[in-house]
């Protein structure tokens, strides 16, 4: 399938240079920074759930985590390839526009998830020594890999509009924390407006998941966000086309 063929270059293309292994340490590094913090902090403040409220404080941070990281895995998608001129060669190719998009999302969600997979070293080896519940933790990874694919879909639609890298890595940035703070000020607008705003904010449809709990309407969220940004991405293709690659 022409997908697989940009999904394996992709994915060869980010190990090829240092950024798979740099992200892919620090995002290691730091999840493991902050749950031990946050065990520690249970361990001193006796009494708490840990098999629930301690996964709560670790989800968030891993989502903070990926608020920072995210940016620079989608940054290179397309802004790279119209910075190089290699752009205009790819779209010339008996490539569908979909099967470019979903190859280069495919291979940056794919990253992503081997990034995340090595986070499970912590909750592992919680659980080999004090033999802890699992459905909190299989919730809020689920959360994790659902509100992960929205980033990085917000993240591929930027990329295809810009050909500096850094521009596109700090615009996702800046509209990530958008969705972050977009409901924070609830006593600043009114009720209805409170409700609209909290219906879009990415963070608060993360919530539950973080709680231990999967709800269908926060998956649903996150579906229709992901397929949205790349609805726009594949848009956003189309309309270079039909300006001559210009």
């Amino acid at each position: 399938m022409n997908f697989f063929f940009i999904f394996k270059k992709e994915f060869k293309l980010y190990f090829s240079s240092w950024i798979a292994y740099i992200l892919s340490s620090v995002f290691l590094i730091m999840s493991g920074y902050f749950f031990y913090t946050d065990l520690n902090f249970f361990i001193l403040w006796g009494g708490q759930d840990l098999s629930l409220g301690m996964w709560q404080y670790f989800f968030n941070d891993v989502r903070f985590i990926m608020l920072l990281m995210i940016p620079l895995l989608t940054m290179r998608l397309f802004a790279e390839e119209k910075k190089t001129g290699t752009m205009e060669a790819l779209l010339t190719f008996p490539l569908k526009d979909g099967e470019i998009l979903l190859g280069k999302f495919g291979a940056c969600l794919a990253i992503f998830v081997i990034m995340l997979a090595l986070t499970l070293l912590c909750p592992a080896l919680l659980y080999f020594m004090h033999n802890i519940e699992l459905t909190p933790v299989a919730a809020g990874y689920l959360g994790l890999l659902l509100i992960g694919s929205s980033f990085i879909s917000l993240g591929t639609f930027i990329s295809s509009l810009t050909e500096k890298e850094i521009v596109s890595a700090f615009v996702t940035f800046i509209s990530l924390l958008l969705f972050w703070f977009i409901a924070w000020n609830e006593a600043a607008v009114n009720e209805l407006l409170i409700k609209i705003l909290l219906r879009i904010s990415l963070f608060d449809h993360f919530s539950s998941f973080a709680n231990g709990a999967i709800e269908s309407k926060d998956i649903i969220f996150n579906l229709s966000f992901t397929l949205f940004f790349l609805f726009l991405t594949l848009k956003s293709l189309e309309a270079r086309k039909w300006r001559g690659f210009k």
